[in-house]
């Protein structure tokens, strides 16, 4: 296996698995290791086990542990959604009919520019962040799209005007 390339041969299974054994817990290298990774997901094993000072060995065999506990979900790319032409984003809160998460989820996943969707406690019920490519693209898709549908009680939209991504920074810890 090419070691400037970090190739798996997993499809991931803690991601999907709905009936699995909790992860074993975490040492100082695992965090260490999935710092790296989110801030790189492309990192070499041979730069994870120099920073981390382990083997080559022992920082393969502990990614693919884990990616087989389901700690690492999966590796993906953070995207400039401006600079990918989705200039407005936002937080829409949505207040939802009492034992519809399952379904406003399934239809939230499929709605274009859903980048993440959390239940949540407090005074609304679910938590949804859209990109959009400007602001008339949002204003539909919260008015014909969310608001249509029969489960949602209201939604407030809260608009970003800026965002940090703290892992980019440097500043996030798993």
């Amino acid at each position: 296996m090419p070691d400037e390339q970090m190739a798996f041969s997993h499809g991931f299974p803690g991601a999907t698995q709905g009936n699995r054994a909790p992860a074993r817990p975490l040492d100082d290298i695992d965090r260490s290791i999935l710092r790296m990774l989110q801030a790189d997901g492309r990192a070499s094993i041979r730069s994870v086990a120099e920073r981390v000072h382990v083997s080559r060995a022992n920082a393969y065999a502990r990614i693919n542990r884990l990616i087989d506990d389901g700690v690492i979900r999966g590796f993906s790319a953070r995207i400039d959604q401006e600079r990918a032409g989705q200039g407005a984003s936002a937080y829409i809160t949505l207040k939802i009919v009492q034992n519809s998460w399952r379904t406003v989820r399934e239809k939230l996943q499929d709605l274009p520019g859903a980048a993440h969707i959390a239940l949540v406690s407090g005074d609304f019920d679910v938590l949804l962040l859209v990109h959009t490519k400007d602001n008339r693209a949002l204003r539909e898709l919260v008015l014909t799209r969310i608001q249509a549908m029969d489960e949602v009680l209201s939604t407030r939209t809260l608009l970003v005007f800026e965002e940090t991504d703290l892992l980019e920074a440097g500043e996030g810890n798993p």
